[in-house]
């Protein structure tokens, strides 16, 4: 079943570390205060989560503090617009928020016959489970393999909170794959890697997929073809 999709992408001129994306998250938490939708900040009652798709993530695009907004999402984030300040403090730093720009996007999503290239960054595959798995699997082709079924799973995931279902099945294949490399998030180590795949599938530019998608991990975006 295809769907069109909107997405909104908010891009600020304040210039942040990577490290500091959890803390961009906050302090738009802490502007909002009680006012916080839900789709904000994914906390329900009771220490409990709503663990659904992230509507509302947060990045560093272009070094730069940015909201990435799906549906709903889109809808929200004009409270947050219209109720900062000026200032948002980020740490132990205030930043200065002010638009740089504003993509809005619409998208159908759906599964198609040829395939689109596209490359995913800090993406985190492996929880402790699959981890294991990967560390015995012997041979790169193999790994790559499993690292395949397990993005195919997190596109899955994607699509199932988005309320999609696709009529074909989902093709994915990578074809260039960094060494992993550690990243830090709450003090705990996660191996992550960077990736160029093919995809039958259309993804939104800029959305996340995987373990911490909403706050600037697993980062997807369309590769432009070479025409020559």
């Amino acid at each position: 079943m295809a769907k069109y999709i909107r997405t909104l992408t908010i891009q600020t001129d304040a210039e942040i570390h990577q490290k500091e994306v959890p803390l961009f998250r906050g302090a738009v938490l802490n502007s909002l205060g009680e006012k916080a939708n839900l789709l904000f900040h994914n906390h329900l009652d009771d220490d409990k989560f709503r663990y659904s798709y992230p509507l509302i993530q947060y990045k560093r695009l272009g070094g730069r503090a940015a909201i990435v907004c799906v549906e709903e999402g889109a809808d929200l984030i004009g409270q947050f617009l219209t109720e900062t300040s000026d200032t948002l403090k980020i740490g132990n730093r205030e930043i200065k928020w002010s638009t740089r720009r504003v993509q809005p996007a619409r998208l159908l999503i759906q599964t198609w016959e040829d395939t689109f290239q596209y490359h995913i960054s800090r993406w985190l595959p492996l929880n402790p489970k699959n981890y294991q798995l990967y560390q015995n699997t012997e041979g790169l082709v193999e790994k790559i393999a499993l690292l395949e079924n397990i993005l195919k799973a997190n596109l899955l995931s994607m699509l199932k909170g988005l309320d999609i279902h696709l009529d074909q099945e989902l093709i994915v294949k990578i074809t260039q794959l960094s060494d992993p490399y550690i990243l830090y998030n709450k003090g705990i180590g996660m191996s992550a890697f960077n990736a160029d795949f093919n995809c039958n599938l259309t993804i939104p530019n800029n959305v996340g997929v995987g373990k911490n998608a909403s706050i600037g991990y697993g980062i997807v975006h369309l590769e432009k073809k070479d025409n020559n």
